[in-house]
C-alpha cells in the first residue's frame, strides 16, 4: 500500500440486505460495508478509521512528520486502527492510553503493528487537549502529528463527507435513512456535513457509550464546522451496558445476523447499531416505503473476527 492508494481509494460495497423481516415492513435496509475498505481483510484500518485517518495521513506526509500520537480507551479500534496505519504508511507511532496497564485483543494488536503504548490516570488523561499537556507530550516524544481521541477533526470530518457523497452515488434510490454507530460523533458529523441540504436523508447515530450526551457532542461539532443541520438524532438507549460492553441479547443477535446474511458485526459498535436498526423496525419506527443506509465501519479485531 502506498500514498496514492490511500488518497484514492476504491469505493466499498454498498448491499442490499435480502431479509423477510424487513420485507414485511415494506422497508429496505441496505449496508454500506465499508468494513472491506482496508488494505487487507480485517485490518483494523478500515471504515470510518479509514475515513478519518485517510487526509490525516496525506497531511502528516506533506508535512514530513515521521511520527503519529494519538488517545484512546484500552478497547480503542482508532489506537488500532492508527497503529495499523502506521505501519502500513511508514509512521512510527505512540499511544496514550486512558487508565491502569491491561491487555486484551485490540491492545495486542496495536503493539504488533508496532505502537508504543503509554498508560496514564485517568486525571492526566482529561487533560488531553489542554495545550500545556501536548507541548509536555512534544517535549518527550519530539516532533509528532497529533491525533485527536477517536481521531476526529477537520481532516477527519472531510474523509467522513466523502464517503456520505460516495452512498448517495452507489445507492440506486434515495435513502431517508443513513445510520451509523458514534462514539464521539465525529463521523456522524462528517456524513452530516457532506450530505445536501435540499431533501437531505434522516442521519440517525447509534452512541456505543452509556450516557444521553453525544447530542450535545454533535451539536459542538457541527457548530465548530458552522453548519446548522436538523437532519439527525441520536439513539442513546442502545449501549447494552456502555462502552466495550456486551448483552446476552446483543450476542445472539450478532451470531443470528451471521448465520443468516455471512456478515460480521462486533459488540462494540456495529453490533449496537444493527441490534437498533432492526429493534426500531420491530416498533414500527421506519414507515413503509424508507430506504434505510446502515454503516458497517469495521472494528472486527476487537471481536477476534469470528463467531
Amino acid at each position: 500500500m502506498n500514498f496514492a492508494d490511500l488518497k484514492s481509494p476504491p469505493p466499498s460495497p454498498l448491499v442490499l440486505l435480502n431479509d423477510q423481516q424487513w420485507d414485511n415492513r415494506g422497508v429496505r435496509l441496505y449496508i454500506k460495508r465499508d468494513d472491506l475498505l482496508a488494505p487487507h481483510p480485517n485490518d483494523p484500518f478500515c471504515g470510518n478509521k479509514w475515513r478519518k485517518l485517510q487526509y490525516n495521513l496525506l497531511h502528516a506526509k506533506k508535512e514530513g512528520y515521521e511520527k503519529l500520537l494519538t488517545f484512546g480507551g484500552a478497547y480503542s479500534n482508532h489506537l488500532a486502527a492508527v497503529a495499523s496505519a502506521g505501519n502500513h504508511m511508514g509512521f512510527a507511532t505512540i499511544g496514550i492510553v486512558r487508565g491502569e496497564e491491561v491487555e486484551n485483543p485490540t491492545l495486542a494488536l496495536t503493539r504488533q503493528n508496532g505502537m508504543e503504548l503509554h498508560f496514564v490516570d485517568r486525571t492526566t488523561y482529561r487533560t488531553k487537549k489542554e495545550p500545556a499537556y501536548l507541548r509536555q507530550l512534544e517535549d518527550r516524544f519530539g516532533r509528532v502529528y497529533i491525533l485527536p481521541e477517536g481521531g476526529t477533526n477537520s481532516a477527519a470530518y472531510d474523509g467522513c463527507a466523502a464517503l456520505a457523497k460516495e452512498i448517495i452515488t452507489q445507492c440506486p434510490e434515495q435513502p431517508t435513512h443513513l445510520a451509523v454507530a458514534c462514539g464521539t460523533g465525529g463521523t456522524l458529523t462528517g456524513l452530516l456535513s457532506g450530505l445536501s441540504e435540499e431533501n437531505p436523508p434522516q442521519v440517525m447515530g447509534v452512541s456505543a457509550l452509556k450516557g444521553n450526551f453525544m447530542t450535545s457532542e454533535v451539536e459542538q461539532q457541527l457548530t465548530t464546522l458552522g453548519l446548522n443541520r436538523t437532519n439527525w438524532e441520536i439513539h442513546p438507549n442502545f449501549h447494552h451496558g456502555g462502552y466495550a460492553r456486551q448483552s446476552p441479547e446483543l450476542m445472539v443477535f450478532i451470531q443470528s445476523f451471521y448465520q443468516q446474511h455471512g456478515i460480521l458485526l462486533e459488540p462494540v459498535y456495529t453490533g449496537k447499531l444493527f441490534y437498533a436498526l432492526y429493534a426500531l423496525l420491530d416498533q414500527g419506527y421506519f414507515p413503509s416505503g424508507s430506504r434505510v443506509v446502515g454503516v458497517h465501519t469495521g472494528g472486527m479485531q476487537s471481536f477476534g473476527c469470528s463467531i
